[in-house]
């Protein structure tokens, strides 16, 4: 064979390649000078809200997450920044009335929070009553004060006995699951029409199960796989057990997808294209793919390969919640112990958190998401900005994007933001501040941050047209 033809034989194909996921998967980039004196627009029955979670928040938890902040990692190192913990966070399951009032004063329409599986169910099998009122206490509260309770179910955290049998590791568990979904449901259904099964699941499995950071501290593939398929599983037995209970048929209910779109380094490197297709599929498409088939596939070559198929799964969704905050960007290296990198490029303005901010990231989420077919809501974006300098640009922009994406046709119902106050950020404890309201942990003193006024200025805007 013609050395010249060897030769162009692979610069072909590799230039073939490099083309065609370019072409599949363009990195939207908008002129902002132009975006930003569009007109916002948003149709009548658009909600507004802003978004919190259990152990975040309300302090006083014994879990998973508060055994795993107390507990050093292999050299003897405080698995949380700076040695955090979680502690009573901002004291919210005391002073929610207070909370409750801040969240009015922002005219928002809607309240998304989670249970904690831990305060209610402390041990197998045993429930206590009180904690199912005091959230009972919590929506009637809201709904006094012309406010939606949205309730996620399970957001990250699981109690120590559910914990020690294996969790979401083993399928045989998820009856504990759903008998919890059906406790808080009988208890709360009668103030709660918006329900989350599970919030992020690919977020769980990725942190806990393969970057290892997050309890239980596994870095294993495979299983990791596994975990996702539970979780997702979990979600259709919810579901099909919560619409076959009294006001089942009148309850919304949805799963919570976090979508971070993933783009390469270097857009003519085909191993930044592969990593990043590979990344793309084991934690965003594999999870979309189940629930629109019924197909579970996660494949990451040489390291795991999960397959699973439930027809039942198909039609779990009323409506899906979208969480987005940016991209990731994928460098690829030759390197079995480190084959990829998270980097960006000098000019993207950063958030405090390893990300920048890429309002376009949202609306390219919000296609992704609309091949589920079922309304859409925002049920979390913000932003980690402890200085207060790009929260109000990070707001504007954000919101622009689901403007836009509604005005192109996408059905987007409502926009959450995350978070109402400062809290107890995971591995990242108390430096990540996403509030709208600032919060001093010590006096527990809640102000609005100046960044923040953009947001009121649009819920207000959007509700005079």
């Amino acid at each position: 064979m013609d050395k010249k033809l060897i030769l162009f034989v692979p610069i072909g194909l590799w230039l073939i390649y490099v083309i065609t996921m370019s072409a599949r998967h363009p990195e939207v980039r908008w002129d902002w000078e132009k975006e930003e004196t569009k007109t916002l627009s948003f149709p009548p029955g658009f909600v507004w809200g802003v978004a919190t979670a259990a152990h975040q928040v309300e302090g006083g938890c014994t879990n998973n997450w508060s055994e795993w902040e107390n507990t050093p990692d292999e050299n003897g190192n405080p698995r949380i920044h700076k040695g955090n913990k979680s502690g009573m966070a901002c004291d919210h399951w005391n002073r929610y009335r207070e909370d409750i009032g801040l969240i009015e004063s922002l005219g928002v329409d809607m309240y998304r929070f989670s249970v904690e599986w831990s305060k209610i169910e402390p041990q197998e099998g045993q429930f206590d009553y009180s904690a199912l009122e005091h959230y009972k206490d919590v929506c009637i509260a809201l709904k006094q004060s012309g406010i939606t309770p949205v309730i996620t179910l399970h957001h990250f955290t699981n109690p120590l006995w559910f914990e020690a049998k294996g969790a979401f590791e083993k399928e045989e568990n998820l009856e504990y699951f759903v008998r919890f979904a059906e406790q808080v449901f009988d208890y709360l259904k009668d103030h709660v029409n918006i329900w989350c099964t599970v919030n992020e699941p690919a977020v769980y499995t990725y942190q806990g199960y393969f970057n290892g950071v997050w309890p239980p501290g596994k870095m294993d593939p495979q299983l990791a796989g596994t975990v996702l398929k539970n979780l997702l599983e979990g979600h259709v037995r919810v579901y099909k057990a919560l619409k076959s209970k009294k006001g089942g048929t009148r309850a919304q209910i949805g799963i919570v997808k976090n979508i971070f779109p993933f783009d390469p380094y270097n857009r003519w490197n085909p191993l930044d294209w592969m990593v990043t297709r590979i990344l793309d599929n084991a934690f965003n498409s594999v999870a979309l793919d189940f629930l629109i088939s019924g197909t579970y596939d996660f494949s990451m070559p040489t390291m795991a390969k999960v397959e699973y198929e439930n027809p039942k799964a198909v039609g779990t969704l009323d409506f899906i919640g979208l969480n987005n905050y940016s991209h990731q960007r994928i460098n690829s290296h030759l390197n079995l112990k480190q084959f990829f990198t998270i980097e960006f490029y000098p000019h993207e303005q950063m958030t405090d958190m390893h990300y920048p901010i890429y309002p376009e990231a949202l609306y390219r989420s919000i296609k992704v998401a609309s091949q589920m077919g079922v309304p859409i809501y925002i049920t979390e974006n913000g932003i980690a900005d402890g200085t207060d300098d790009r929260r109000a640009i990070y707001i504007d922009r954000y919101i622009r994007a689901v403007s836009r994406s509604i005005q192109e046709g996408y059905d987007v119902r409502g926009y959450f933001y995350w978070s109402l106050m400062d809290n107890f950020e995971w591995t990242e404890g108390y430096d990540m501040k996403f509030g709208l309201y600032e919060v001093d942990f010590i006096t527990q003193e809640r102000k609005l941050r100046e960044g923040s006024r953009r947001f009121i200025e649009i819920v207000e805007g959007s509700k005079g047209d």
